[in-house]
């Protein structure tokens, strides 16, 4: 058995984590909203329609921000349809999704279901089909208290108080060919910077998000960053990245590699907004935003026959993607990526979060279970809030068909100083062989093992379903710690989670 060895030292921080990172994203797509959160004739719907299994499983996850309304949804988007009295909105055609759109769940209801479930609005405005004048009236609807033409008509909604919505997206995808109101880069930096500009005459307490690269083989990336960014540098806060990763070759090592291409996408990002901060001689420093992550290949065919050949549907059952195992180990990489980058990456939406590309599914007629991904995003939530720590891991290697010699184990340590407790994540994607870990964890005197959650399976194929959970995570007792040393097994195919604690 080869042995990987692992340094962590308190003195070495690489940055706190914003809690924002665990965020994630509910678009008007497919059952995400209907069938999804809202559902009025389901046996658990509150007094409002909402599931209330959905809203329990979403507030284990403790996710503090949720994009909305979209995605290539908001690029076609009158958010004044979706306020005010049911009996007054109409439907309206969704030519992102080819859908048909009823409306009856709306800004207003979205904010009430999120206060339920604890969590913040990151709003997306349309800067695909409308533009700056719609923006601020959404603005003006949000966050102004009264006295105006849309605070009075939030007021006259029913909604006293403003929602004092903070994050605010420039559009979505905004160079995408399937985007409604697609933009040139000068296109889209002229109107950014704009819509940027009176956004924040009206509410200079707002950040705003610019759209990056829809992902990062778009033909144009980085000069989209470099060329918007020019534009709107002075009146933007982050910067966007959307990335899907999936297995449809069926080569699950070269699968469990791609994770070394988001990391790489990172850098190269965060390398461009460096060269327009220089370029411009500004202090400011643009952070970036990951606010559509996760794996999507499994459902492209249905979701082509469906908008297709059977449009204008309401809820159709569109990017169900049923999760493996093998994703949830790349869900936990994907994780880890991020968090190692916390000194850049500061919020991060895992799209989506119900039944649509998903970590929580639902039946409707039935419960909701969680997806295989759920659980390495739940563990990253619940013990990765802190700071996080510049570890040396030496690691063996493996070959893979497409990213060359890649590490069999991928890392980060969060050490949250107020709980004084230290977190390990760790996936061995070296899919033949255990590894034997040693972590140094001197600097850290006095602490013990709280705990080591791990999920295998010899299946990398299993799912959960609705009646049978096959992969779920399960305490594992083969670990211990002596003489500031920590030993255990990191098992072929694994997602690990160490927890060590001060001794009381």
């Amino acid at each position: 058995m080869k042995t990987v060895k692992m340094t962590v030292d308190k003195a070495f921080v690489v940055a706190p984590v914003d809690e924002r990172i665990y965020g994630s994203f509910i678009e008007h797509l497919g059952r995400a909203v209907y069938g999804g959160i809202c559902q009025p004739d389901h046996e658990s719907a509150d007094s409002d329609g909402f599931r209330r299994d959905v809203m329990e499983l979403v507030k284990e996850l403790n996710v503090p921000v949720i994009r909305y309304p979209g995605g290539n949804f908001v690029s076609n988007f009158f958010w004044e349809d979706s306020v005010g009295p049911l009996s007054e909105r109409k439907a309206r055609l969704d030519l992102a999704w080819r859908s048909l759109e009823p409306n009856t769940f709306g800004l207003g209801e979205f904010a009430k279901w999120t206060e339920k479930v604890n969590t913040e609005i990151m709003m997306a405005v349309n800067l695909g089909t409308r533009g700056i004048a719609d923006a601020c009236n959404l603005l003006e609807y949000c966050n102004h208290p009264s006295g105006t033409k849309y605070s009075d008509l939030r007021r006259k909604h029913g909604i006293e108080n403003p929602y004092n919505i903070k994050l605010w997206c420039l559009g979505n995808e905004m160079d995408g060919e399937w985007q409604i109101g697609r933009k040139t880069m000068e296109e889209y930096g002229r109107l950014s910077e704009e819509t940027a500009k009176a956004m924040k005459l009206m509410d200079p307490s707002i950040e705003l998000v610019s759209c990056g690269s829809s992902f990062k083989d778009m033909p144009t990336f980085p000069q989209w960053e470099a060329e918007t960014l020019e534009h709107n540098y002075d009146y933007v806060d982050y910067i966007s990245l959307h990335q899907y990763y999936g297995n449809a070759a069926g080569d699950s090592r070269d699968y469990l590699a791609q994770s070394d291409d988001m990391e790489e996408f990172i850098h190269t990002v965060v390398s461009v907004c460096d060269f327009v901060k220089a370029k411009k001689r500004s202090r400011k420093t643009i952070n970036l935003s990951f606010d559509e992550w996760n794996v999507w290949f499994h459902s492209k065919q249905e979701e082509e026959d469906i908008t297709k050949n059977r449009p204008w549907q309401t809820a159709p059952a569109l990017l169900e993607d049923h999760y493996t195992f093998e994703d949830a180990l790349m869900v936990g990489l994907m994780m880890i990526t991020l968090l190692k980058n916390a000194d850049r990456v500061k919020i991060a939406c895992l799209a989506q979060l119900v039944n649509v590309i998903a970590p929580i599914m639902t039946d409707e007629k039935g419960g909701a279970w969680r997806q295989t991904i759920y659980y390495p995003f739940l563990h990253a939530s619940r013990y990765g809030r802190g700071k996080v720590l510049q570890t040396v891991c030496i690691s063996p290697v493996h070959e893979t068909s497409g990213h060359g010699a890649v590490t069999d184990i991928v890392s980060v340590a969060v050490y949250s100083e107020e709980k004084e407790e230290l977190t390990v994540f760790a996936v061995n994607r070296n899919l033949d062989e255990n590894h034997s870990l040693e972590i140094d964890i001197r600097s850290f005197e006095g602490y013990g093992i709280i705990e080591k959650i791990q999920m295998t399976s010899e299946d990398l194929t299993a799912e959960n379903t609705l009646t049978e959970e096959r992969v779920k995570p399960y305490i594992s007792k083969d670990i211990k710690a002596d003489s500031g040393k920590v030993e255990t097994i990191l098992e072929k195919a694994s997602w690990n989670v160490i927890r060590l604690g001060k001794k009381q």
